[in-house]
């Protein structure tokens, strides 16, 4: 099964071409922002924190934005600093040409003597950037150099019957072809973990699994939470489902049936390929962007009552098995399932008409989200509870 794709020097293929603009720091937001809105070719990233942070939530975010500058899909980054914050953007620069031979570099607000200077020096290094960029053609690839992250959002009763199964039966195929899944969302494993942690590697990666969620379950604990009202949302319960343990049954399908090789941290690159779970957060933006850092190059989105949100690195397919949800938000979903629980077409059959939509996006095609522009980001910046392993 074949791809074309971007080759890039560390060795690994992109399905987009971009130049990412990455503020180290929540203070360098405006000034990132201004100037990959000058340079066609570019994409930015907001950062919500950068700074005022201690512990692990350091390690997390300096992880992360590491994470997506090495993703496949960025051809280089350049890092926009202040000067002063807690991530140093020369401390990113240094690690990732530690890391990686893609072009990187780095400015600073308070170095460069202010917002418009910054920015000057910023579109013309970006503008060059872009240009080196625009030489790179795509080649025909092995699908096997894919990774895909999976993630659902507004689910509601048809999602665990028919958009999540949809999306196992492909996460079992590119498995198979040798690819790489993700299947994260931590708190929809809770209920469930029992039946994922039969599928674990071995006990250590079984033991890894069940450390995550017991470990999001005790922090609940210790702060008083009832996770009711959050999981399963308001939406949720409206579309039918009644406990969260219901919607972690539906949730877990998306990874499909095989056989689980890895557990990592938000935003870390596995080691191994295969089915990887990754610790992230419920909400949808923060869980996306985790898996973007860990290096996936796509994302398949179910949904059950709709959304709209895209990300600025990597193009996200919506697909829906709620048939009125699609007729409703067709502009915002791109395949519709609903075929499977009206008896018209098996998972089988609606499986390998995403698989092609899958390998249409990686071949150039846009996702809606894409041609709206969205571009959604949220880096989780909580203390990490297993930062330790």
């Amino acid at each position: 099964m074949k791809i074309k794709a971007y080759k890039r020097p560390d060795g690994k293929y992109g399905i987009r071409n971009k130049v990412l603009i990455l503020p180290s720091v929540g203070c360098a937001n405006e000034t990132a922002r201004l100037i990959s809105e000058q340079v066609q070719g570019t994409t930015y990233i907001n950062n919500p924190k950068g700074c005022g942070q201690i512990g692990s939530s350091v390690e997390l975010m300096h992880r992360t934005l590491i994470g997506l500058t090495l993703n496949p899909n960025v051809y280089g980054t350049i890092i926009v600093g202040l000067g002063c914050e807690t991530i140093q953007a020369y401390d990113l620069y240094k690690e990732i040409k530690k890391r990686s031979n893609k072009p990187v570099e780095v400015i600073s607000i308070q170095r460069e003597g202010g917002t418009l200077k910054t920015i000057q020096k910023g579109i013309k290094l970006a503008r060059k950037m872009v240009e080196e960029m625009s030489k790179i053609e795509r080649e025909e690839v092995d699908i096997s150099n894919i990774t895909l992250a999976t993630n659902c959002g507004g689910s509601d009763a048809t999602s665990g019957i028919a958009a999540n199964p949809t999306l196992g039966y492909c996460s079992d195929i590119l498995i198979k072809e040798g690819a790489t899944v993700f299947l994260g969302e931590t708190t929809e494993f809770i209920g469930a973990e029992h039946i994922l942690a039969r599928r674990a590697k071995n006990e250590k990666v079984r033991n890894n699994l069940l450390t995550i969620v017991k470990n999001l379950e005790n922090e609940f604990i210790r702060l008083g939470i009832d996770v009711r009202g959050a999981n399963p949302s308001p939406g949720n319960i409206k579309g039918g489902l009644s406990t969260l343990e219901e919607k972690s049954l539906g949730s877990i399908m998306k990874g499909g049936t095989s056989i689980i090789n890895e557990v990592v941290r938000y935003g870390e690159i596995p080691k191994e390929k295969g089915l990887i779970i990754m610790d992230t957060p419920g909400y949808d933006i923060e869980s996306v962007t985790g898996m973007v850092a860990g290096g996936a190059q796509i994302c398949v989105f179910t949904t059950g009552r709709g959304t709209p949100i895209g990300n600025p690195i990597i193009p996200l397919i919506k697909i829906t098995g709620n048939k009125q949800t699609y007729e409703k938000m067709s502009d915002n979903i791109d395949l519709d399932v609903s075929d499977i629980i009206e008896g018209k077409k098996s998972i089988k059959e609606c499986g390998e008409m995403l698989l092609q939509e899958i390998i249409d996006v990686c071949n150039g095609k846009l996702t809606k989200a894409e041609i709206y522009g969205f571009s959604e980001t949220c880096i989780y910046r909580n203390q990490e509870i297993w930062c330790s392993w």
